[in-house]
């Protein structure tokens, strides 16, 4: 065996027993290189923050990303192609090659296709009223859009190769209006109230959407069919409302939900064998395993990660409300661990979505700012942070702990204003509020 081989096979050793050298890795096993891209969306279209990840890791403060104004190329590209100007970066994800990267705007409905290498704008898809989240099919042959506000789950045929990316009006489900397989209304009182589709979470074989509604219920939708069907439908009292995260893991599909007002954090675990055939299956089948169910508290989860360089087998949920991390043992479906975000780094991270880095060393969050242009109840101030920009958490137990070990500020400075998202409309000088982050490799 060569020493190199050695070396590699004694520091996974190191870190699977207990992380004590987590804090001093840069690369995976394998020396892969790896961005992270953070996504702040306030002013009109947003900036993107790209970093190395070896600097984050080694010296996350003093870390010098590359950034680009979205005002700029993406917001001339969208005049261009779409007559429209894109508003609120939110959501970033890449395909599966990570050859492309694609980002949805909240406040208006354009999703951008970027070439990931260049960070060049591609395409500019206006979907009509508001993107709140595109995600990508496995198999790389098309992207779901979330348009939250116009309650449409949209469907954009994708060919990374060619360039070409193309909304499919054909393929529309209007969540508002349809009836579901059991013959109910898709929307109504007590069922189903408020069917803004918040995330699209597909499964590995890049057939079933998990559909998440904000008002509460659930649908999973054939997103191969033209236009894309619902196959399994749930109401409100088996999954909670503002669900957006979703991760896979050994046959099952875990979805979490996180109410701002009331506050509460809910995640489950749907079985995907129950949902291999065609369907359509009876209402609220199959029943999902609820791994835990949070109220009465400072509770508002919001994004899963897997590590998977761990053997998979802690899943953490964010909550931003609470600055914690929950752990769970994907081997039982059951809550191990909670630890806090809180450190010298910050008292008030409020984080918000994970990144795994590829050797699951570290992870990291994208850090909610004191003016959250989104998600924030002005009555429970749940996504309200004190400092935005990239949280660097040190992997610790093979997963079961971790720490915050440095935070890669980012900051929109500005004369004093009224923030009023936030309850009590404080006096406010800093307008970066993080929401997107994904991780690339290069």
């Amino acid at each position: 065996m060569k020493w190199s081989t050695v070396l590699r096979v004694i520091l996974m050793l190191a870190l699977v027993s207990g992380g004590m050298f987590a804090s001093q890795r840069s690369l995976d096993a394998n020396g892969t290189p790896f961005e992270v891209w953070a996504v702040d969306q306030s002013g009109t279209a947003g900036k993107l923050y790209v970093y190395e990840g070896e600097e984050l890791q080694n010296d996350a403060a003093a870390a010098a990303p590359e950034v680009f104004d979205f005002g700029g190329a993406v917001a001339s590209l969208c005049l261009q192609q779409t007559g429209s100007a894109p508003v609120r970066s939110h959501m970033l994800t890449f395909n599966p090659a990570h050859t492309h990267a694609i980002l949805s705007y909240v406040a208006t409905g354009h999703v951008v296709f970027l070439d990931a290498a260049t960070r060049t704008p591609l395409t500019c898809v206006d979907v009509g009223t508001q993107a709140h989240a595109a995600f990508p099919s496995p198999d790389g042959s098309y992207v779901v859009v979330a348009n939250q506000n116009g309650k449409l789950l949209q469907r954009i045929t994708t060919d990374y190769g060619a360039n070409t990316f193309t909304l499919d009006g054909s393929a529309t489900l209007n969540l508002a209006t349809c009836i579901t397989p059991s013959g109910a209304p898709c929307q109504a009182p007590g069922v189903r109230p408020d069917n803004a589709p918040i995330c699209p979470v597909l499964d590995s074989t890049s057939r079933l959407v998990f559909t998440t509604l904000r008002g509460g219920g659930m649908f999973v939708v054939d997103g191969t069919t033209t236009p894309m069907s619902i196959i399994a439908e749930y109401d409100t009292s088996t999954v909670q409302p503002e669900g957006c995260g979703g991760v896979e893991r050994d046959g099952r599909l875990y979805i979490n939900s996180g109410n701002a007002n009331p506050p509460a954090s809910y995640l489950y675990s749907f079985p995907l064998a129950g949902l291999s055939g065609s369907g359509p299956y009876p209402p609220n089948t199959p029943a999902p395993t609820v791994v835990f169910s949070q109220t009465g508290g400072d509770y508002n989860t919001h994004g899963l990660a897997l590590n998977r360089a761990m053997q998979g087998r802690y899943l953490w949920t964010a909550d931003r409300f609470a600055n914690t991390m929950e752990v769970v043992d994907t081997t039982t479906d059951t809550l191990v661990s909670t630890f806090s975000l809180v450190t010298r780094h910050s008292s008030d991270p409020a984080p918000d979505l994970i990144a795994v880095a590829p050797d699951g060393g570290y992870a990291f969050a994208s850090l909610r700012g004191p003016c959250p242009l989104t998600a924030n109840s002005t009555a429970t101030n749940n996504a309200v942070g004190s400092t935005p920009g990239v949280g660097v958490i040190a992997i610790q137990e093979a997963g079961l702990r971790g720490k915050l070990v440095a935070v890669a500020p980012i900051t929109n400075p500005s004369a004093p204003f009224t923030c009023s998202t936030v309850g009590g409309s404080p006096t406010l000088t800093e307008r970066a509020d993080v929401h997107g982050i994904a991780v690339r490799l290069k």
